[in-house]
C-alpha cells in the first residue's frame, strides 16, 4: 500500500492542472512505450476486467473532469451517463529524498537523459539507469491505489478512466510521471543545475598558500578586447499566433487542509489570466515593432481605468458585478464608461468624467470651423458650456479633449452619451451625430 498522510502539504507550485481532454474514439490511450507500461501496470493490478472496460469508455467519452496532478496523487471527478459525479483519487508512492538523491547523481553523470526529458521523451535507459541506481520511476504491479467516493475497494470504472485519462498526458509529458514521484519540473531543474554547478567548479588543492591561488575576475584589457569577438545575438522568437491559454483552475475538488484559501472566485481568476495572456502578447508584438524605442512610454492605467478596460472585453455578468462594485460606480455609469472606452480608451473616458476650461484660442479656432460648415441659417445654434457645447432644441453635444479633438454625444435615456469617435475638426464631429439624429 502507498504511504500517504491525508492533509499532508506538498511542495509550493508542485501541482499541475490539465483541463478535461475532449472525447475520443479509434486509438488507444497510449503511443509511447512509458504511456503503456502506466497502463499495464494498472490493468495488471485491476481484479475485474469489466471495471476496466467501462473505465475506458468513460475516458473515451470525456466523462473526466479536469485532472490536478501533485507529489503522490491525481486527481478528477468522473461522470457517470446518468450525471452521477464521482470523486476518485489514484495514488502513487513518492519517491524518498534518498532516492531523488540517487536520481539526481545519475542524471547529472548522463546529461542525455536531461535533454531527452526536456524534448518530452522517456528513453528506455534512463528507466533502466534509474533502476540500476535503486530508483523505480514507473508504476508496477499494485502501485496505482484507488479511492474513489464510489466506495469501491478495487480499481472502479472512476479510478480506471482517471487512469487511462493519465496516460494520454504522459504521452505528452513525462515530467508528470516526475511530479506524481514527487518532484515538479522547475524544481528538478534547479537541482540538477545547482548539482552540475557544483561538479564544474574548480577544486582548490586543500592547504594552498594564500598568494599561490588563482586571481579572481578578468583583467580589464582582456575584457574589453573579448568585446571584439562577441558573437551576434540570436533573433528573437517568433511571436505566437496567439496568447497562450491560461492553466484550468476549477478542479471541483477543494484545496488540501491548510492548503489555498477558501472562497477563490474560480471565474474571476481565470478572466483574469486570459487577460494577462492577451496583454503580454500585446506588448511583445509592440516591443519587437520597428521603433519601438522611440515611443513614449504609455502611464500607467488608474484603478478605475482599468476596471473600464476589463469590463471591455466582454466578461460574464458576475464579474461586470464585481468590477462595477470595486468602482464604486452602479452598473448604469460602468456601461457608459465601457462605451466611451471603445471609442477612445483613456482620452475618452476623461472627456466623459471631466468638465474644464479650454483656452480661449482653441474655442475661437473651432467656432471658425464651424461657421465655414454651414449656410448662413442652416447653422446649429450651440450653448457653450466650459468644454461642453450643446445644439440647442437637440440630443447633441460637442465635447473638447485635452488631447485637443472633439467628441460627439447623444442624449439617451436622460445621460449624455458617447455616440462616436473623436474627429480633430468639430464640425465633422458635430455632423456624425446631427445625421445619426436626423
Amino acid at each position: 500500500m502507498n504511504e500517504w498522510t491525508e492533509g499532508e502539504t506538498y511542495e509550493q507550485g508542485a501541482e499541475r492542472t490539465f483541463g478535461a481532454l475532449p472525447p475520443t474514439q479509434g486509438r488507444g490511450f497510449a503511443r509511447t512505450w512509458w504511456g503503456l507500461a502506466w497502463i499495464k501496470a494498472l490493468e495488471d493490478t485491476a481484479l475485474d476486467g469489466q471495471q476496466l472496460k467501462k473505465g475506458r469508455t468513460y475516458a473515451r467519452e470525456g466523462a473526466v473532469g479536469a485532472v490536478s496532478v501533485r507529489p503522490g496523487r491525481i486527481t478528477a471527478v468522473v461522470r457517470e451517463r446518468d450525471g452521477s459525479a464521482y470523486r476518485s483519487d489514484v495514488l502513487l508512492q513518492q519517491l524518498s529524498e534518498e532516492e531523488w538523491d540517487r536520481f539526481l547523481d545519475m542524471a547529472v553523470d548522463r546529461s542525455g537523459h536531461i535533454a531527452a526529458l526536456l524534448d518530452r521523451d522517456m528513453p528506455p535507459h534512463l528507466v533502466e539507469d534509474a533502476a540500476a541506481a535503486g530508483v523505480e520511476l514507473l508504476p508496477g504491479v499494485g502501485d496505482l491505489e484507488p479511492q474513489c467516493s464510489c466506495e469501491a475497494w478495487d480499481h472502479c470504472p472512476h479510478t480506471a478512466a482517471l487512469c487511462y485519462q493519465v496516460a494520454r498526458l504522459l504521452d505528452e509529458d513525462p515530467f508528470v510521471l516526475l511530479l506524481m514521484r514527487g518532484r515538479s519540473e522547475r524544481g528538478l531543474l534547479d537541482e540538477l543545475q545547482i548539482r552540475s554547478a557544483t561538479r564544474a567548479a574548480p577544486q582548490e588543492p586543500r592547504g594552498a598558500r594564500e598568494d599561490e591561488r588563482a586571481p579572481e575576475g578578468v583583467r580589464a584589457d582582456e575584457a574589453y578586447a573579448a568585446l571584439s569577438t562577441r558573437s551576434a545575438l540570436p533573433s528573437p522568437p517568433p511571436i505566437p499566433d496567439e496568447p497562450g491559454q491560461p492553466p484550468v483552475l476549477d478542479t471541483e475538488t477543494g484545496p488540501a487542509p491548510g492548503v489555498g484559501a477558501p472562497g477563490i472566485d474560480v471565474p474571476t481568476l481565470e478572466f483574469l489570466a486570459r487577460d494577462t495572456a492577451v496583454r503580454a502578447r500585446r506588448m511583445l508584438v509592440e516591443a519587437l515593432s520597428a521603433g519601438h524605442e522611440r515611443r513614449p512610454v504609455e502611464e500607467e492605467l488608474t484603478e478605475s481605468q482599468d476596471a473600464v478596460r476589463l469590463a471591455a472585453s466582454g466578461p460574464e455578468p458576475g464579474i461586470v458585478a464585481r468590477l462595477a462594485a470595486g468602482t464604486g460606480w452602479d452598473r448604469a455609469e460602468l456601461a457608459l464608461a465601457v462605451r466611451a472606452w471603445e471609442y477612445g480608451g483613456c482620452p475618452a473616458l476623461a472627456v466623459l468624467e471631466e468638465e474644464w476650461t479650454p483656452e480661449p484660442e482653441a474655442l475661437a479656432r473651432a467656432r471658425t470651423r464651424l461657421a465655414k460648415a454651414w449656410e448662413e441659417g442652416e447653422r446649429p445654434q450651440l450653448r457653450a458650456q466650459r468644454n461642453r457645447w450643446t445644439v440647442a432644441g437637440s440630443d447633441a453635444q460637442l465635447r473638447y479633449g485635452h488631447d485637443g479633438r472633439w467628441w460627439p454625444y447623444r442624449k439617451e435615456r436622460g445621460r449624455w452619451t458617447p455616440a462616436g469617435p473623436a474627429d480633430q475638426d468639430p464640425a465633422a464631429a458635430l455632423a456624425l451625430v446631427l445625421l445619426e439624429d436626423g
